[in-house]
């Protein structure tokens, strides 16, 4: 037989490791489900078809499976419908940075641009979702074009697409697969020698500096916290950031930007110095504008959130590594004692209200529930988090220790995200604990996934945070003034849809039977759902909206009625306190 371009695009894909693609089949994608079929999967050398319920979960699952592999992942979506249904996954993969090849089949070679049935126009379609996007209109630009495509989700880190026609990947191959090495973004970014040497004058000449955190210093933790250690530095984080640095970390001050807490905004403006570090964090509001550098692999992303006084392009590792032997250590540490007092003050001052009689409180405070939960987590569990409050209960509760991974949507920020997410995280990962922090809104959206995660027999569980509510869409209403308006929809049985799916099932109103719910759940093989009645009215306004909150998302107001609870956060607070001279907190 033949080789078809079809069969040599799956060649192609095993020579570049790849697995699996996620996808929903129809027509025109046939010849290429065709070709993965016939390759026997992934047992047999080939590629398995993981079947979803809608192609925006195909993308949102493939963007879990790159962010945690740190390979690629493929997507697929038939013409038409089947691609503008790939958005949305593609978008968050995209900004997300995981390297995700979505395949988008096309309509007939012949009838492009005749207004032919689903005819849209992929190219343009994907391109500001993508880093690469191009049409396959001729066999013979295959396989170069595919590994063009692979190579460049590889080394942007975002999504590459390969538009292809039905009857094109119908066709014989024109050229011999052959074999070409794929190069992932392995190597170091070195800063020069002058931006180094610039830096250091500007840490050595500020009394005070604050250290603020992204997911850029993944493999940097050590190094910020020397430097932390050297220059008497508090150290701040993004939601991105908050796994790899705020664990066991003896100058933590919290998290800012609108899920935010602790003392970071304070730190951050009240320092002489802040130095961002790996960090692309988007709300500028949040940043003093002024007294900053930045140190980011790509320069692109230098001065584009603040004004820098300096910015440094190069590996946050490679970085601090290079500047650290020119620093003066700092003797003075008062300014890091005072954060973490007001810190530790800041998270005493809210935990009681949270932790107060909580097992009695009906309907479950979702505090409580995200505090048990995290309780009862696998030490290496990846947890994936829905859009919304779920961000915020993550945020707060989920203790992250060098082993667990938290993923969600943060740079995107779509709802119904954590289902998707943990279904890539559970196939990609089998045998490791796999949690989805729903919300009900989310969970919603795409419920034909509970029937993926039962066909594919996967091991996960969803903690379905069910309070009848969209709870942020709410909040947003009432602090920027409005009354809250169709966010308000009642609780649905997502207990008896989960059962009537084939999970394992079990609903919760009583907080006493909360913990074995979620122990029982957790150690059942296969796929679950926790349906637990959560308060809609957990989070309350300030006593006063002032002019500054009505005009939207303004800073005191959003700190002010986010300042929840904070889970073992308070506890490594306090135990930070005890590395400062005694006193009282101010």
């Amino acid at each position: 037989m033949a080789v078809s371009v079809s069969d040599q695009l799956v060649e192609v894909l095993v020579q570049a490791g790849v697995q699996r693609i996620y996808g929903l089949v129809g027509d025109s994608l046939n010849p290429i489900v065709d070709a993965v079929r016939r390759s026997g999967g992934s047992a047999q050398g080939g590629v398995d078809w993981i079947h979803v319920h809608n192609e925006e979960s195909a993308a949102l699952a493939a963007a879990a499976d790159a962010q945690l592999t740190g390979t690629i992942a493929v997507c697929a979506g038939s013409c038409g419908p089947g691609n503008t249904h790939l958005i949305q996954g593609l978008y968050d993969a995209h900004r997300s940075g995981a390297p995700v090849l979505a395949l988008a089949s096309h309509i007939p070679t012949g009838q492009i641009g005749t207004n032919y049935f689903q005819e849209t126009h992929p190219t343009a379609l994907f391109a500001e979702c993508s880093s690469w996007v191009e049409l396959v209109s001729r066999p013979d630009q295959m396989p170069r074009l595919q590994r063009i495509a692979l190579q460049t989700a590889l080394a942007e880190g975002g999504v590459s697409v390969l538009v292809l026609p039905g009857d094109m990947t119908a066709e014989r191959a024109a050229h011999p697969t052959g074999n070409c090495d794929l190069v992932p973004p392995t190597g170091t970014v070195h800063p020069s020698d002058d931006r180094v040497a610039a830096l250091a004058d500007r840490i050595n000449a500020a009394r005070t500096v604050t250290l603020f955190v992204g997911a850029g210093a993944r493999d940097a933790r050590e190094e910020v916290l020397a430097l932390a250690e050297k220059v008497k530095a508090p150290v701040g984080h993004s939601l991105g950031g908050k796994e790899y640095i705020q664990y066991d970390n003896p100058y933590d001050v919290g998290m800012s930007g609108l899920l935010g807490y602790g003392a970071c905004y304070e730190a951050s403006h009240e320092a002489e110095l802040l130095v961002l570090l790996g960090t692309d964090f988007p709300y500028d509001a949040f940043l003093p504008q002024s007294r900053t550098v930045q140190v980011d692999r790509r320069a692109a992303h230098l001065g584009r959130r603040t004004a820098l006084e300096l910015g440094v392009e190069g590996d946050v590792g490679a970085t601090l590594r290079a500047v650290l032997p020119l620093l003066d250590r700092k003797p003075d540490r008062s300014f890091l004692d005072e954060m973490l007092r007001h810190h530790a003050e800041a998270l005493e001052n809210v935990v009681e209200a949270y932790t107060s009689r909580v097992e009695d409180h009906r309907p479950v405070h979702p505090e409580f529930v995200a505090s048990v939960l995290d309780d009862e987590l696998a030490d290496d569990a990846i947890v994936t988090v829905d859009t919304g409050m779920c961000n915020v209960w993550a945020a707060r509760y989920i203790t992250p220790n060098g082993r667990r991974r938290i993923i969600g949507s943060y740079r995107h920020g779509t709802m119904a995200n954590a289902l998707p997410h943990a279904i890539g995280a559970a196939v990609s990962h089998p045998g490791r604990q796999v949690v989805s922090m729903s919300g009900d809104g989310g969970l919603t959206m795409l419920l034909g996934e509970l029937l993926t995660a039962v066909e594919q027999d996967l091991d996960l569980t969803v903690v379905a945070f069910n309070n009848g509510t969209l709870g942020m869409i709410r909040l947003e209403m009432m602090v920027a003034g409005f009354p809250a308006f169709q966010t308000d929809h009642g609780p649905a049985d997502l207990g008896a849809i989960a059962r009537a799916a084939g999970l394992h099932s079990a609903t919760v109103e009583d907080p006493t039977q909360l913990r074995d719910a979620l122990r029982d759940a957790l150690a059942h093989r296969g796929p679950s759902l926790v349906d637990v009645r959560t308060d809609p009215n957990t989070l309350s306004l300030p006593p006063r909206i002032t002019a500054e909150q009505v005009r939207g998302f303004a800073l005191a107001g959003m700190r002010t009625v986010l300042a929840g609870g904070v889970g073992k956060m308070v506890d490594l607070a306090r135990s930070n306190l005890r590395l400062i001279p005694r006193g009282p907190l101010r």
